[in-house]
């Protein structure tokens, strides 16, 4: 009895290590994730989120961590887990951000930046806010946990446990990925750009053929109503646009875009 007791308590000790080891990388990245990471989301919830997801997550990738012989990981896997947790959580945030951005681009050119700008935690444009809440909506409806777990399984092949990422590496694929979301900000703010140099032209035609009329009195209530109108056409149409590059980040974080 007491001999199986003794292997039961090594094994046990074994997955400890393991799940610490995993639950160290899953904490990191919710530091930083979108939706379960949010600053609005109660601590005690993400804790729980984050222990829930290294229970499905230790089983699968136990076999590929190195092998352990106490209770804890070592001590450099406190470094590099979570390391590896942040650039996860970064590539996924940077991907929340190109909304922020677009949101703000679009608010810039219709007008609209001052309107409700200091309403939410993040000092931002309503317009981002309203895309950012609703991106992350249709993130969490599309089943982001399930999303999510089977990048952190799918992690450990790119970012082995145990292991410092080489700084050249990380370093460019940052590059890119800050590209990457500027450049999708870009795209998804163009209809807010064209319909401003548009309006910006029609607005400079009419003050050269009635210089009397003050044209800022009548292009100032339509900038603005035109611009929460575009927004209400083209939000349904923008945000599966950008869940299918959210969609693309969570199935390879680590990929250049």
């Amino acid at each position: 009895m007491s001999a199986a007791l003794a292997e039961l308590l090594a094994l046990a000790q074994l997955w400890l290590a393991a799940a610490t080891a995993v639950f160290l990388r899953i904490g990191a990245c919710f530091l930083v994730l979108p939706g379960l990471g949010e600053a609005m989301i109660p601590l005690r919830v993400k804790l729980g989120a984050a222990l829930a997801l290294t229970a499905i997550v230790t089983p699968a990738v136990a076999p590929s961590l190195p092998l352990m012989t106490g209770a804890m990981p070592p001590l450099r896997f406190f470094l590099t887990e979570a390391v590896a947790g942040l650039i996860i959580g970064l590539a996924l945030r940077l991907t929340v951000h190109a909304l922020q951005v677009a949101g703000t681009i679009a608010a810039q050119a219709t007008s609209l930046s001052q309107i409700m700008g200091g309403a939410s935690p993040d000092p931002q444009p309503a317009m981002g806010a309203i895309l950012m809440l609703g991106g992350i909506t249709l993130a969490v409806i599309a089943g982001l946990h399930v999303h999510l777990a089977e990048a952190m399984m799918r992690s450990y092949t790119v970012l082995p446990a145990g292991r410092w990422p080489a700084p050249h590496d990380i370093g460019g694929w940052g590059v890119q990925r800050v590209a990457a979301s500027f450049g999708l900000s870009l795209s998804l703010a163009a209809p807010f750009l064209v319909a401003s140099l548009l309006y910006n032209l029609a607005l400079g035609v009419i003050n050269k053929a009635m210089p009397q009329l003050m044209v800022a009195f009548v292009g100032a209530p339509a900038i603005t109503w035109g611009g929460l109108f575009l927004l209400l056409l083209c939000a349904p149409v923008l945000l599966p646009v950008w869940l299918e590059a959210f969609r693309d980040a969570l199935a390879a974080p680590m990929a250049v875009p």
